[in-house]
């Protein structure tokens, strides 16, 4: 299995994963995902991916695999049965199988999780493929009248998605402010674009504008004094 841990620094990051798995260090192998140094805006942290045999887990907590909504305990309405029905038969004509769960209904948005042993091909590369079947799932959705925007996620992606682009934006407002330059981010989709607009909107000296065309387009964070 594979977890994820944040401390203030590697070695505070690996005491996390000893306490919370209860193994020793000996006993898993550690990936440094990022180390983030103090900046203007952010503290320093470090992240770690923790890979350990599933028996050697024993003393595993909640609080280090990322954050998420229960599932909701009540049924899915006969429109939501109709739209998971439809997203797996979407699945199936990809070849690949897939179990969907309502995870959320929260803020006119209703968050569908799928699990699948080929999770990594369903979300693929930056998310595009998981962003496509939530395109589609859309449309139908709207055909048979939810009013709610479906938001499909596997494996967790869109939260590790959205905590990583917080760092991203913070990281570049820095880099930003520190050389008085702007810095071009790659292709996102609207839903990550606004959420890097909305991070470092309160940043005084940085400002951010959309370039490009079509879905996915590109985030200028740049120096107000340019």
């Amino acid at each position: 299995m594979i977890y994820e841990f944040e401390g203030k620094t590697e070695r505070d990051a690996i005491d996390k994963a000893i306490a919370e798995l209860g193994v020793e260090s000996d006993q898993f192998d550690v990936e440094i995902v990022e180390i983030q140094k103090n900046s203007l805006f952010k503290k320093g942290y470090a992240k770690i991916r923790v890979h350990i045999d599933d028996k050697a887990a024993v003393g595993k907590s909640a609080s280090d695999t990322p954050r998420q909504p229960a599932p909701v305990h009540d049924a899915p309405t006969d429109k939501e049965a109709d739209l998971l029905k439809f997203i797996g038969e979407l699945i199936r004509t990809m070849g690949y199988t897939a179990n969907m769960e309502i995870l959320s209904r929260e803020e006119r948005k209703l968050l569908v999780r799928l699990s699948s042993e080929d999770s990594a091909i369903l979300i693929g590369k930056k998310g595009k493929n998981l962003d496509a079947l939530q395109l589609i799932a859309n449309v139908y959705a709207g055909k048979i009248g939810i009013s709610e925007r479906v938001m499909l996620d596997c494996e967790n992606y869109r939260i590790r998605r959205e905590e990583s682009l917080v760092r991203l934006a913070y990281t570049t407002a820095d880099q930003v402010v520190t050389t008085k330059t702007s810095v071009l981010l790659e292709p996102m989709n609207p839903y990550e674009r606004r959420l890097i607009h909305s991070t470092l909107a309160d940043i005084h000296d940085v400002d951010t504008k959309s370039e490009g065309e079509g879905l996915y387009k590109q985030v200028r964070v740049l120096y107000k004094g340019l």
